[in-house]
Order: C-alpha cells, then structure tokens, then sequence
C-alpha cells in the first residue's frame, strides 16, 4: 500500500506522483495516462480522492481530458509540472530546510562543501 503523508491531503499527493511522472518522461506530452480508476487501484485510495487530483492537474494545464477516452499529458504538461513542483519546493520544503539549518548550525559552507562531496 502506499504510504502517504500526515501532512498534506492524499489528493495532492496522488498530483505529486502524476507530476514526478511527467517530470521523469514516463508519461509523455499528448500521451494518455492511466484512467482515474487505475490510478485509485494502484495506489489503493477511493477513486473521488483520486478524480480530485486529476481535477486539481486539470485546472493547472498538466493535464486534459478528451471526453469519452481519458486523460492526457498536455503539450505544455510538463513545462507546468516543472512551475509547480518548483512553487511547491519553494513555498513548502525550502523554509522547512532553512530552519532546521538554523537550528543544526548549518552554514551555506557546509552545504557547499557537502554538494561538492556528492559530486
């Protein structure tokens, strides 16, 4: 079963696992992707959280849907997967990562020099 996060509504999580999708080249722009019911199979979740996800991606430009046949990646899908992961990161993870900096004593140094490291 998947494991979600406590912290944000499972919709929004199935959107970052259709987006991580996009961003990776498994779905493709005007490639079909898995129908709402799929999605709530695989990931074992009712399939109106799932509908809400691919709405929310809808209402982005991520995704279309062509009446009758599905969901498709739009031509610009990934190019707005791109802006709203990136808004996401910096909103959500980025201030998170700063304070623990803060409270661990990190300094820009330290990252540097651990970036370097990791090659």
């Amino acid at each position: 079963a998947m494991q979600f996060d406590e912290q944000q509504p499972i919709y929004l999580q199935i959107a970052d696992i259709i987006c991580e999708n996009i961003l990776s080249d498994k779905w493709k722009s005007d490639e079909r992707i898995p129908s709402v019911r799929d999605i709530a199979a695989s990931m074992e979740v009712n399939p109106n959280t799932a509908m809400r996800a691919f709405d929310y991606l809808q209402s982005i430009d991520i995704i279309y849907n062509k009446r009758g046949i599905g969901y498709f990646v739009s031509d610009t899908g990934k190019e707005k997967a791109i802006q709203y992961k990136r808004e996401e990161f910096l909103t959500k993870t980025v201030p998170q990562f700063f304070q623990t900096m803060h409270l661990l004593g990190i300094t820009y140094h330290d990252l540097e020099k651990y970036h370097k490291e990791q090659g």
